[in-house]
């Protein structure tokens, strides 16, 4: 069996580059990209935050979900455009269209970034870097924006190799090449080390990927848990989740909430996060079925949507797993902004529970446990989910 090869394709600065790009069609002399600009916001009332930033923008030290009373103050001949919404949907589809007459084998996992398995479509071409190139360039000279492609032999790699040097580049980061281009980067670039993680490591003097990938994975899980094992795990360049195409995205299960009014602690924005595990809960367990993957999905007031995905570590149902998993990635994902929409989905689903190697961090439940919540959540489902409630 051949060795997988995966693209990751991310638009460059997508809100601001399809904004230049709609422009540039309908006859404007100005590109974007080439002046100190932004997307979010408006001059009048000073208000919102920046979407995104041209690459001049950057150089005033602009910053992607800063105020943009802020930006401003860094550059005050810095042009603002109102976000577009519905022309960055048809930008996006009409990329993820053009990207499947190269390779149909794609997983879209936000408005302008997708992976695709490129495997079984190598031996049409001389050479990785050389298909991905002629993708970048048939996407610049067809769409009129750019992309960075990342390749590698897993969706880690190739991610973390299209955030390398922007923009329109192509870049590679195989297995061969992490000692090199990977660990000598500060642990905060790493997939999936946010803000509170990098705060942990940092007190644990973890500076750099690569310290990351030699510290003993027990350390970091007596401070992470399960989610010290999986950056370690990235660390050391380890990832094997598929590239999950859209067919079997609909094996799974999932639900999200317009919360009535925007969440704006995380506090509030977790106890919708427990209601939408509570449901995907019950309805895996109506349908039979154990989830070994979750996404939380975040739209921030703003609209934008970001989203992110984390293999459990065993496939389960139950709601305090999903809830936990939920948070973590919640967590990861938060910029601190409004929340308007969550979303909790699960799949790489089994009729098959996996057998649970149980560690310092397990609380092992007996069966007069196990049957007591079974018939805690018959009650909630015939009287209401208030009928009966965990004591604290």
């Amino acid at each position: 069996m051949s060795e997988r090869l995966i693209f990751h394709i991310d638009v460059n600065s997508a809100y601001l580059s399809w904004s230049a790009a709609e422009q540039l069609k309908q006859g404007s002399c100005l590109d974007l990209r080439t002046i100190p600009s932004i997307i979010g916001g408006d001059m009048a009332s000073r208000h919102g935050v920046v979407l995104a930033k041209s690459i001049p923008a950057k150089a005033y030290g602009i910053t992607t979900g800063e105020p943009v009373a802020h930006a401003l103050q860094k550059c005050p001949n810095l042009h603002l455009e109102p976000p577009d919404h519905h022309l960055y949907s048809r930008y996006s589809r009409d990329l993820m269209e053009l990207l499947a007459r190269f390779c149909p084998s794609i997983e879209q996992v936000s408005i302008d970034e997708c992976y695709m398995d490129f495997t079984e479509k190598r031996s049409g071409y001389e050479s990785p870097l050389g298909a991905a190139a002629l993708i970048k360039d048939t996407v610049r000279d067809t769409l009129g924006f750019t992309v960075n492609i990342g390749i590698s032999t897993n969706k880690l790699l190739a991610k973390m190799a299209s955030d390398f040097q922007k923009p329109d580049k192509v870049h590679t980061l195989f297995p061969w090449e992490i000692q090199e281009k990977m660990w000598p980067l500060s642990v905060r670039e790493l997939f999936m080390v946010g803000k509170s993680s990098a705060a942990t490591l940092d007190k644990l003097e973890i500076r750099t990927i690569g310290g990351l990938a030699h510290t003993n994975p027990k350390i970091l899980e007596s401070h992470m848990k399960s989610h010290g094992r999986m950056i370690w795990k990235f660390a050391n360049g380890i990832d094997d989740s598929p590239v999950q195409t859209q067919e079997s995205e609909l094996k799974g299960v999932g639900n999200s909430t317009t919360l009535a009014r925007n969440a704006e602690t995380s506090e509030e924005a977790k106890k919708a996060l427990r209601a939408l595990c509570r449901q995907v809960s019950s309805r895996l367990q109506k349908y039979g079925q154990y989830a070994g993957m979750i996404s939380t999905e975040i739209r921030y007031a703003s609209f934008v949507r970001v989203s992110h995905q984390m293999q459990l570590p065993s496939a389960s149902s139950d709601e305090d797993i999903l809830y936990h998993h939920a948070c973590v990635l919640f967590d990861e994902l938060w910029n601190g902004e409004p929340v308007r929409l969550l979303g909790v989905r699960t799949s790489k689903l089994t009729d098959q529970p996996e057998p649970v190697q149980m560690s310092l961090f397990d609380l092992p439940r007996t069966q007069k446990e196990f049957r007591a919540e079974q018939a805690a959540k018959a009650l909630q489902e015939k009287f209401g989910k208030d009928i009966i409630r965990k004591g604290i």
